[in-house]
């Protein structure tokens, strides 16, 4: 097999790997159709938890505040 044959099949996996990725990401069977995902109570309020836990993370990483504070919300976190 010569360089430029290699090159091509190498790029030709990584091409198919990558569009399926996407479709994968998209949330498509193989066939197209969405995949339905049912809405749960649970999963829901815990996105929410996550969300406001993510919002605090970052208002930590952009506010100028003294270490003792920032220990403080930290601690926080984990009730």
């Amino acid at each position: 097999m010569s360089f430029w044959t290699a090159v091509v099949v190498i790029f030709a996996i990584a091409t198919f790997a990558w569009l399926r990725a996407q479709k994968y990401r998209s949330g498509q069977q193989g066939d197209g159709k969405a995949i339905s995902h049912s809405a749960d109570p649970e999963l829901e309020r815990e996105v929410e938890k996550l969300r406001e836990r993510i919002a605090v993370l970052e208002r930590i990483a952009t506010d100028e505040r003294q270490t003792h504070d920032i220990a403080r919300e930290i601690e926080s976190l984990r009730d």
